[in-house]
């Protein structure tokens, strides 16, 4: 299990925490990193750009000459995407770009963006984030004692308001939440600075609740498979398929038609 140490805001050691080795130690997966940033990204895309075909532009729809006998090109509207002020044949028209992932892909994406940053030593564990008021000044002041120049993302609860209230004018500082972290955040900001709370919480989102899951899905076809053994064993067996009215035909049989009755001679 990796270990990281824990700081104050004064940037003392305070003690040493234990990280879970299903979230923090995962193996490095490029692919699946790549996967998950693609699809938030396309998540992410407004798809509202949109251009004007011929039946959007301004302009009259009669012929302007006969189809024949002028010499000159046919010729069926103004609005024709071959002239000047017409429509457009094959630009782009608004669309969803966004695709679902597969939620366990995107949780071992987050595991394996994890593990990697604890590997580079960007992992920093805070105590605890208590500012007597919201003030910028006193949060640039505790990212400088930390050493934290670049990019830096802190996940911690929505309850600390004045810690949320001082990050969200500055523009290298991000402040987030456990629900809230997602892989393109964590690639983006160079350093990620946890709280002691948010690493609980990380490790039941991300670690305990899905091998849970996996648990009681396999204990439920044990049941189901449990519950017909016993059916068998009482002696109680399953009741018979009713046999179908239906009479399969040989093969190549002509279809039989009802005869009519004949008429009886008057």
């Amino acid at each position: 299990m990796p270990t990281v140490k824990v700081r104050s805001l004064q940037n003392k050691e305070v003690g040493e925490v234990q990280l879970s080795d299903t979230v923090f130690n995962a193996p490095l997966n490029e692919p699946l990193i790549h996967a998950a940033v693609r699809n938030f990204m396309a998540n992410a895309r407004q798809g509202t750009s949109a251009t004007k075909t011929r039946g959007d532009v301004s302009g009259s729809g009669r012929k302007l000459w006969k189809q024949k006998g002028t010499g000159r090109a046919r010729i069926a509207s103004l609005r024709s995407p071959l002239w000047k002020g017409g429509g457009n044949a094959h630009g782009p028209q608004p669309r969803d770009w966004s695709y679902n992932m597969p939620k366990k892909m995107r949780r071992g994406a987050l595991r394996s963006a994890l593990s990697e940053r604890v590997r580079e030593g960007n992992v920093i564990v805070v105590e605890g984030w208590s500012f007597d008021k919201p003030k910028t000044k006193d949060f640039v002041a505790s990212l400088a004692t930390l050493g934290l120049e670049g990019k830096t993302l802190i996940v911690d609860t929505f309850d600390n308001q004045n810690l949320m209230l001082s990050a969200r004018n500055l523009q290298r500082a991000k402040v987030v939440n456990s629900l809230g972290l997602n892989i393109y955040d964590l690639l983006y900001h160079e350093k990620l600075v946890l709280s002691q709370s948010a690493i609980k919480e990380l490790e039941q989102l991300l670690g305990s609740k899905e091998e849970g899951g996996a648990a009681s899905a396999d204990l439920s076809y044990e049941k189901v498979d449990a519950a017909a053994a016993t059916n068998t064993s009482n002696g109680t067996a399953a009741k018979p398929k009713r046999a179908s009215k239906r009479v399969s035909k040989p093969a190549g049989a002509r279809p039989t038609r009802a005869r009519k009755p004949k008429k009886e001679a008057s």
